[in-house]
């Protein structure tokens, strides 16, 4: 403290002053010590106290100063970039940029895009070294029964065989993994509600399907899980991202566009994996692509605002073992452990066992029996559902062979040696069936999000629908014996899957385009001229 005093004597700012005897002050008495010992109160400060506050008073303005005369002489620059510019710009004001300043902005923006490029965080890395490094693929998916995470897995594949060993896929429930609550119990959620459709379901769908209430729902979701969703791009940096669930749209393009100091630097893409139908949250019109399987998806999303630019129409995503022909019947029944020379009966129950399949078995069974004794089997697929898996196993059947599965990897190789399938309206499964030419009788579908399945199938040609059990079974053992019906489905079907046998590789293909091309924008690209200019 005495050398800055000394200073400032010298420069003139305050008097000399005479050192004190010790050259560390003792510390002065507090007012209730002096008070005590009987002591007057000072009336005045001492000067060592008043020097130091008339030094501290003059620093300060002057650093004030500095500091107005530093934002005036950064403003005066800034203005003078913009109007460099501007004049650069403007084709009129071009001969006034000399050769020079234009000639080392444009070499600036060449090397730099050459040299660096930005990850989701907003940090800039080699792009020399990432170009060795493999792509960073995040696609986002919620375990909302088992079609989403089948066609994540189905787009995986196809990534890995269109460009093989140059993409990493990372597939992400990120609203159980980084969600809040309540949205990271989303998934038992959707079981409880998939059970009661008319009850639970309906009113949820549509009651989300109104602006206002979709707001409120959106505003919430950003004030809980941005920041988790935030640590999920950080973690995983991505190259690009895919959602494949309606409500993996808006809150993660928000939380780019905050990683990205306010512009998404991360290519965006939707795939929808829904088919007759579509949720109005599938569409968010800040997304670089859209993929649509069907006419029907286009149209919604045309509704909501997404440009034809942005809409690319493919199959609906399937797994690789549906992209090529089918293998022998026979062989593949011999594999499965089933009667190659009965006509087979494939009923479905979805991934997570739901809906009455008790109920469509036992009537099936009954029917097939009473109609086409010991001619037909029933392959049940109760999915997750074990106990009901453990339920129908214990049954004894006449009349007809009954072999009851639990959650099975070789769908296609079953769907091979079927004749016809009974399920309920997923797009996944419905899209699978077509392409195995399977004639499809549907037994039940979502409110709202499935609903648009049924005239699909119906439509084309090749099944029906109906909630009754008895009707299911009357109605598939006639497509059992009339052999010619049965036939002019099957083509019917194989004509309504072709789409989808190819769909996925296409997609997987335009995704490795937008990757590759996902250079610097042209706000980027103005921003690093900006900074030469300047």
């Amino acid at each position: 403290e005495m050398a800055e005093l000394e200073g400032a004597a010298k420069a003139g700012l305050i008097g000399r002053i005479r050192p004190p005897r010790h050259p560390t002050p003792t510390r002065q008495p507090t007012l209730l010590a002096q008070r005590q010992a009987g002591a007057a109160e000072p009336n005045a400060i001492s000067p060592l106290v008043g020097w130091r506050r008339r030094l501290g008073r003059h620093v300060e303005e002057r650093e004030t100063r500095e500091m107005a005369e530093l934002v005036t002489r950064t403003s005066q620059q800034r203005t003078g970039a913009r109007r460099l510019w501007a004049r650069r710009r403007d084709h009129s004001a071009r001969p006034t940029v000399t050769a020079d300043v234009r000639g080392d902005a444009e070499r600036l923006v060449r090397e730099m895009a050459l040299t660096s490029t930005r990850t989701a965080s907003g940090a800039l890395i080699d792009s020399k070294a990432a170009k060795k490094a493999k792509k960073r693929v995040l696609i986002l998916i919620s375990d909302t029964g088992g079609g989403h995470r089948a066609s994540a897995e189905a787009l995986e594949a196809a990534l890995a065989q269109v460009s093989p060993d140059k993409v990493d896929v990372d597939i992400v429930d990120i609203w159980t993994q980084y969600g809040a609550w309540p949205f990271n119990t989303m998934v038992e959620g959707y079981r409880v509600a998939a059970k009661y459709p008319q009850l639970l379901w309906r009113p949820c769908y549509f009651l989300t399907s109104c602006p206002p209430v979709m707001a409120c729902i959106n505003l919430q979701m950003r004030l809980t899980c941005t920041q988790g969703f935030t640590q999920c791009m950080r973690d995983h940096d991505p190259h690009l991202v895919v959602s494949m669930h309606p409500l993996a749209q808006h809150v993660p393009i928000n939380v780019l566009e905050k990683l990205g100091g306010g512009e998404r630097k991360v290519p965006f893409a939707t795939v929808v994996t829904d088919l007759g139908s579509a949720h109005a949250t599938w569409f968010d019109k800040r997304v670089d692509t859209c993929f649509v399987p069907s006419d029907a998806v286009r149209r919604v999303g045309e509704r909501c605002g997404l440009v034809a630019s942005q809409l690319r129409q493919h199959g609906l995503p399937v797994r690789p073992s549906f992209w090529t022909g089918g293998h022998k019947r026979e062989a593949l029944a011999a594999e499965l452990d089933l009667n190659a020379e009965r006509k087979t009966v494939l009923i479905v129950g979805g991934g997570d066992g739901v809906g009455s399949l008790e109920t469509i078995v036992t009537s099936m069974a009954g029917e097939a029996a009473r109609r086409v004794p010991d001619k037909a089997q029933i392959v049940v697929v109760c999915g997750k559902n074990a106990k009901l898996q453990a339920k129908l196993v214990e049954k004894t059947w006449t009349g007809v062979d009954v072999r009851v599965r639990g959650f099975i990897s070789r769908m296609s190789d079953y769907m091979e040696v079927a004749d016809c399938i009974v399920t309920k309206a997923g797009p996944g499964t419905i899209a699978e069936a077509a392409i195995r030419g399977l004639p499809t009788m549907l037994s039940s579908f979502l409110p709202g999000q499935e609903a648009g399945n049924v005239p699909f199938v119906i439509d084309s040609g090749f099944g029906e629908y109906s909630a009754r059990p008895r009707k299911i079974a009357r109605t598939v053992t006639g497509w059992l014996q009339d052999g010619s019906k049965l036939d002019a489905m099957s083509e019917a079907a194989a004509k309504a899957g072709e789409p989808h046998s190819t769909g996925t590789t296409a997609i997987a293909s335009d995704l490795m385009e937008v990757i590759n091309g996902a250079h610097l924008s042209l706000s980027e690209s103005e921003r690093l001229l900006q900074q030469s200019a300047q």
